[in-house]
């Protein structure tokens, strides 16, 4: 099974409404703002969606949505983060029903498995996957490392076509591609680490402020691979403060501010977790405020502002 997937995987935030429920008009309109912006695919579903508090039947319902705004334009994956086997199983079969063209798989939750559980499991959810796989890569977060080594074994699985790598150290796109060639399109997970991947080699960014800052996320990987360094790092400079924000237990609430900022959405979360507090909030609103100050004229560079 193959997969050409490259370029920039917003991880789309879900928009609640004041009682909670998703508003899946907003998010099918953010869909389309993003796609208008030049990305090159879709993840629904994941940490940034806010997926732990999300209900099956939500998951599936954001597929459904994304999928009929992308239609084939865009591939949507869907991220799939369980504490069993079997529920992982399960899903990624009825995701693939609702429309998604690959899922992103992280490691079991709650349970921290050693190297071979790891394997297994990843194993066991492909051989009944209908999509493509993309590996997630969260030690960081989630305490599980999938080391370059453990990439390479699982390299004869097909349906591995993917790694999100967000371990918080880019040398691992230079080890993983030492050890499995081109065998993986790479992805990089971590925004404040995005241009040092990409010149590093990685094929793609699963990015967190594209949400807020879609034109401008697409213009730094367009730079980038197109070798104009002096100018991704001009715009990555500017950039720099707001993918800060992503490197934060607070991301969701941090991404979800600057949308609210920029007309993309609203602060408003899903418990347990809960919006900033006043300090957070005015620290953070002042690095946006910052930024948009001095917002750079992306016709610069040929792109549309």
């Amino acid at each position: 099974m193959q997969s050409d997937w490259q370029g920039v995987f917003p991880a789309i935030t879900t928009p609640f409404m004041e009682n909670g429920h998703i508003d899946f008009d907003f998010f099918q309109n953010h869909v389309q703002t993003l796609l208008e912006a030049g990305v090159h695919g879709m993840v629904v579903c994941g940490t940034l969606g806010e997926a732990s508090t999300l209900s099956h039947a939500e998951k599936l319902d954001l597929i459904r949505h994304a999928k009929r705004v992308c239609r084939e334009r865009v591939p949507v994956l869907a991220g799939v983060a369980e504490n069993s086997t079997t529920a992982a199983q399960e899903f990624v079969g009825q995701a693939a029903e609702a429309g998604a063209d690959g899922i992103m798989l992280l490691p079991p939750m709650q349970y921290a498995p050693g190297a071979r559980e790891t394997e297994i499991y990843l194993r066991s959810v492909a051989e009944v996957s209908p999509v493509p796989i993309m590996l997630y890569n969260n030690p960081v977060t989630y305490k599980t490392d999938i080391s370059p080594e453990m990439f390479a074994r699982l390299a004869d699985e097909p349906k591995f076509v993917a790694i999100k790598e967000s371990s918080d150290d880019v040398r691992r796109i230079t080890d993983i591609r030492n050890l499995t060639g081109k065998r993986y399109r790479l992805f990089i997970g971590v925004d404040d680490l995005a241009l040092e991947a990409l010149a590093a080699g990685a094929d793609g960014w699963v990015a967190g402020l594209v949400c807020a800052f879609p034109r401008e996320t697409v213009a730094l990987y367009e730079l980038a691979r197109a070798g104009r360094l002096e100018q991704a790092r001009e715009l990555y400079r500017w950039f720099m403060p707001l993918l800060h924000l992503d490197a934060s237990a607070k991301l969701v609430q941090n991404i979800k501010l600057a949308q609210a900022m920029v007309g993309l959405g609203s602060e408003t979360v899903r418990p347990p977790r809960l919006s900033l507090t006043d300090a957070e909030r005015e620290r953070v609103r002042a690095t946006i405020s910052q930024a948009l100050a001095n917002r750079p004229d992306l016709s610069r560079w040929g792109f549309k502002p």
